[in-house]
């Protein structure tokens, strides 16, 4: 157990030192009493302790400042209790969260399943062939969502492939039609278009933009699900649609329309 969770004590030691470092060099033991949620004379004690442990040096009368090997040991509690709590959320909690799943076959509630994803759906299959692994929560004929718990395991799927066309503003001419774009918008999973200027540029390349808002936000949702996707975006907005793919961590390509 991380110990500023094993005891009472060892928490409020860990929240008083937290406090004396917000407030330094001037400490009001009241006010700490008060945010700590202990007597002032339980806080004069917890300051005693932390200064003879070398946590906290007094310079003088109410005024103190942590050392370096009290902020080590802020950093070392800290870091435990981070990767205390994604353990809660990821490990714990992860699992017993419920998610929705189209079935690919007739399932039962209890059945172990394999989960993918399918179109940028997630699918449950019956039995536990693949990477990742749920328990149904209802029962689903083919077909049919299913309620989906106890995740384990992770599921092996690739990003899938984005390109930003860039298009000149109302400002500057307009491109002609541009048989890249209409190739690469023909194989796309997903189309994307950033400005008046950039739907009207899909529609001379035969090709109705599929969102027309928050297009990096959903570029980028879509690659993350293993889908194609065509941006097509003036120059003026090209830098949120590119920003927005870096944020999520997904490579593209940019090209001129």
């Amino acid at each position: 157990m991380v110990d500023v969770l094993d005891n009472k004590r060892a928490a409020t030691k860990f929240r008083v030192l937290v406090e004396i470092a917000d407030r330094q060099p001037a400490v009001n033991q009241g006010e700490i009493a008060d945010a700590v949620g202990v007597t002032s004379q339980a806080v004069s004690e917890y300051i005693r302790e932390l200064v003879d442990e070398g946590f906290v040096e007094k310079e003088a009368r109410s005024r103190y400042r942590v050392t370096k090997q009290g902020v080590d040991w802020l950093f070392q509690q800290a870091s435990d209790v981070r990767r205390f709590a994604d353990h809660v959320t990821d490990d714990v909690l992860g699992s017993m969260q419920e998610d929705a799943a189209f079935a690919t076959d007739d399932v039962e509630s209890g059945e172990r399943v394999s989960l993918s994803i399918d179109d940028g759906l997630l699918r449950a299959t019956p039995g536990e062939a693949g990477p990742a692994t749920g328990v149904t929560t209802t029962d689903a004929a083919a077909g049919e969502v299913v309620g989906v718990t106890g995740f384990d395991g992770v599921m092996d799927l690739e990003p899938g492939e984005v390109t930003v066309f860039q298009v000149a503003p109302i400002r500057s001419a307009y491109p002609e039609r541009s048989g890249r774009l209409a190739d690469a918008a023909a194989d796309a999973d997903v189309v994307a278009a950033a400005g008046v200027e950039a739907v009207a540029t899909l529609r001379r390349s035969d090709r109705e933009a599929d969102v027309t808002f928050a297009a990096g936000e959903v570029a980028a949702d879509a690659a993350g699900r293993g889908l194609d996707v065509v941006v097509v975006a003036t120059t003026d907005l090209g830098g949120r649609v590119t920003d927005a793919l870096r944020d999520a961590g997904l490579a593209y390509e940019v090209d001129d329309a």
